[in-house]
Formats: structure tokens, sequence, C-alpha cells
């Protein structure tokens, strides 16, 4: 019989979880991995670790970029997203720039009122 580790397990249940979430449950997902990684982000760049910084910005930006190559332009809604998900896109863009703290902040917190948003949706229409 074969032997798991935890973090091989750990990795089955994300993936597992990923292959059966609902398109707005990956959403969800989505905006949870964009908080995660700006808050590793503001982590690393406290312990100047520009590296990290770096990259976990990066991840949040493509998040960002995913999130926005979604949207379905023929609601008007998906305008309004449109320009909330480019501005956080170029304030993590300059973050990752700078390194500047306020700016990640400042993205982070447009994010999470996204995720907030998101989850007021799901919730409204019974969807999870």
């Amino acid at each position: 019989m074969a032997k798991y580790s935890t973090a091989n397990a750990a990795n089955f249940y994300k993936k597992n979880a990923v292959n059966t979430a609902s398109p707005a449950r990956l959403t969800l997902m989505l905006y949870d991995g964009a908080v995660r990684f700006c808050n590793i982000a503001l982590e690393a760049i406290d312990e100047n670790d520009i590296i990290k910084a770096n990259t976990n910005i990066i991840k949040a930006e493509k998040i960002i970029v995913e999130l926005r190559s979604t949207l379905d332009m023929k609601y008007p809604v998906a305008k309004d997203f449109d320009r909330v998900y480019d501005y956080i896109y170029r304030r993590l863009v300059e973050a990752n720039v700078k390194k500047d703290k306020e700016a990640l902040q400042e993205a982070l917190k447009h994010t999470k009122t996204m995720r907030e948003t998101w989850k007021e949706v799901m919730r409204i229409n019974n969807v999870s």
C-alpha cells in the first residue's frame, strides 16, 4: 500500500476541489487566491524578500487578468467590473515595481470588496 504524505493529500484535495467546483465557486476561489497572494506579498515586503513579493504579486496579477478575461461584456455591469479589475491590476503593477505596500494594500482592499460582492451575489442567487 502506497504511503501518502500530508502534502500529497492536501494537493489531491485542492485539485479535486477545483475540478468539482461550480463556475461561481471557481470565481470565489480566484478571489481567495488573489487575497492570499497579496497578503503573502505584503509580508514579503515587510521581510525585504523582494523575490517572494514579486512572485506573489505576479500571481495576484494573473488572477485579476483571468477574472477580467471571463467578463461577458454584453452585460452593462461587466464594464464596471472591467474598470475595477483594470484599476486593481495597475495598482498591483505599481506595487510590484516599487515594492509599494500602500499600492498593494489598496489593491487588496478592492479585491476583498469584489470578493465580498461576489459572495453576496452567490448567496442571493443560492449558488454554491
